[in-house]
Parts: C-alpha cells; sequence; structure tokens
C-alpha cells in the first residue's frame, strides 16, 4: 500500500511544552510540530515564528498571557515557509521582521507555498480560513538588527543559506540563547526541499561559533545544556551530509530520482527513520539533493500540483 501523503494522515493533537530557557526566555514545543521561541522585555514581548494559522497562534498567545501581559510588539519570521508565518496576524504586533532575503521569497513564490502546505499539513492548517493572506515582513534586513526590548537584547542574524536563502537566528547574548529555526532539528527530520544543502552546513558552523547554551530547534525539544545544543547542530550537519552524498554519488553515476531516492531511503531510514516527519520529508528532501547535486542552485518552486506529481514518482499512490 502506498504511503498517505506527506502529513495528511498525521492527525493526532501533540502535547504543548512551554518552558522558560531564562528569565523572560521561553520555548514553545509540541512533540515535533514547529515550535516558537519567546521573549519578554520591560516594553513588550517578542515572537520568533508565528505558526500556521491564527487559531495555531493563539496557543502560543494563551502561554504567553500566563507569564505577562504585555503586549506582543514585534513577530519575527525565521523563513517564509507558510507552516511559520501565516498565524501572524493573531499578535497584533506593531512589526513583522524577516531578511530581506525571505521578503524576496515570499515574493517569488509566497502564494505557491501556502497553497503546497496546507495540502501538506491539513492538522497544522485547521481554520485556515482565518488566515487573511500572505504574511508580509513590516521591517526587513540584509545580515543583522538588533531589538531592544526593554533591559533585553535581540540580535537577529543570517548566518548563511540554509533550510532556505532566507533563514535567520535569534541570538540572545547575554543568556546565551539562541531561537534557530528550521536551521537545526533536535530529533526531527529536516525538510530540504527549498535548501542550499552544500552552504548549510557552513551556515552551522557560524551558529556554532556563537557559543549557546540553550537552544531552540524548528521541531524537536529544547536543547538546555551545552552539549544538548552541540549535539543537536552535530545531528542536523550529519543528515544534510549523508542526503547530498547519496544524492551526489547517484548523480555522478547517472541515476535517476527513484533510484536515488530508493538508496537514501535504504541507507538513511536505520539512523534517522525515528525521527519525527522522516516519511513526510524525504521525498522532497532527495528531490531537492538531486537537483542541487545536477547545478541547479535556486530551488525550484513546490505547488501542490508538484508536490503529488513527485509523491506519485517516488510513493506511488496519491
Amino acid at each position: 500500500m502506498a504511503k498517505a501523503f506527506a502529513s495528511t494522515a498525521d492527525l493526532t493533537e501533540k502535547q504543548v511544552s512551554f518552558e522558560e530557557l531564562a528569565p523572560g526566555i521561553h520555548a514553545f514545543t509540541a512533540e515535533g510540530d514547529p515550535n516558537s521561541g519567546v521573549v519578554v522585555g520591560e516594553r513588550g514581548v517578542l515572537v520568533f515564528d508565528a505558526q500556521a494559522t491564527p487559531k495555531q497562534a493563539r496557543r502560543v498567545i494563551e502561554r504567553i498571557r500566563k507569564v505577562t501581559d504585555r503586549p506582543v510588539r514585534y513577530v519575527v519570521l525565521s523563513h517564509y515557509h507558510a507552516v511559520r508565518v501565516l498565524g501572524a496576524s493573531a499578535y497584533g504586533a506593531q512589526e513583522i521582521v524577516a531578511s530581506s532575503g525571505t521578503r524576496r521569497l515570499i515574493e517569488e513564490r509566497g502564494q505557491q507555498d501556502f497553497e503546497s502546505e496546507v495540502g501538506r499539513f491539513p492538522r497544522l492548517f485547521e481554520d485556515v480560513a482565518e488566515v487573511p493572506g500572505l504574511t508580509w515582513p513590516t521591517m526587513w534586513f540584509d545580515s543583522r538588527m538588533v531589538i531592544d526590548l526593554g533591559g533585553r537584547r535581540v540580535e537577529l542574524l543570517h548566518l548563511g543559506r540554509g533550510h532556505t536563502a532566507g533563514d535567520i537566528v535569534a541570538w540572545m547574548p547575554e543568556e546565551k540563547v539562541v531561537f534557530a529555526g528550521d536551521l537545526v532539528e533536535y530529533g526531527a527530520t529536516p525538510y530540504t526541499g527549498d535548501a542550499h544543502l552544500k552552504e548549510w552546513p557552513k551556515t552551522l558552523e557560524r551558529l556554532a561559533e556563537l557559543g549557546a547554551e540553550k537552544l531552540v530547534p524548528g521541531r524537536g525539544g529544547a536543547a538546555k545544556t551545552p552539549e544538548q545544543v552541540r549535539e543537536a547542530i552535530a545531528m542536523t550537519r550529519a543528515f544534510l551530509e549523508d542526503l547530498y552524498g547519496v544524492a551526489e554519488e547517484g548523480v555522478k553515476a547517472g541515476k535517476s530520482l527513484k533510484e536515488i531516492y530508493d538508496e537514501a531511503m535504504a541507507r538513511m531510514r536505520p539512523k534517522y527513520g525515528h525521527w519525527v516527519i522522516f516519511d513526510h520529508c524525504m521525498p522532497f528532501d532527495v528531490t531537492r539533493a538531486v537537483d542541487e547535486a545536477s547545478g541547479i542552485d535556486w530551488p525550484r518552486i513546490w505547488t501542490h500540483e508538484r508536490d503529488l506529481e513527485m509523491w506519485r514518482a517516488l510513493e506511488g499512490g496519491e
């Protein structure tokens, strides 16, 4: 029997955790669903990654209101993917912040990504009709921006291409906490369908050089010790290098996408198959890895139609 498309069969609600990693700095995690970070300052709140819909965002707001009544002044987008950004309207923030690279990607492919991801994640996009449209940044920057929340300094950094061309992290240097977005996953499978796989490990090196002692990944539990931070980064890097290695080897040998996919699954499932959304991600991951190994630097745009065509070719069925 063919596998159900992407995450369409994943209808189980996840258990939410809201942990304080340092005074006023919180990790919102949900058993492998998309994470958010929350920073509370004297003048208001910053939320890092908005969730998929206003309904999903209200789960974050509910936790924020248990620790502060200060307004959410900033919503920061780690990158452009719909599952991260389309809940932004729920916060009523004064500013929505992203990198200039993310703004470009929203303009180029935001609508297609919206339609694609709704098809992949029906549970996360429940009540999607509440979404007022694409989420556009009101502020953007190239490499670095500092936000002063009042007694709390947050550095937003674009460290290089990785999960997308526009990824940013939020770094709190005094507390040594970083919100890494999907540049790092912890016990969850990296999605690389829009990635720059050869550059991503170098970006992770720059992230590691910050010296974070706690880290909130895009998916998976928070890393709460320096050892766990190093582990999360190393595990993400190992996956990326294994994936690209299989793709590069297959392309050089003249193998088809299907042949390379089957080889990747056979070699990578024993090591990574227990990670969250492994079966969802791998068809997209291998397709992008083969493209990049074939010389396609700028990721091709995923549409819902392309999603289904690729899935049928690699997995059969729906």
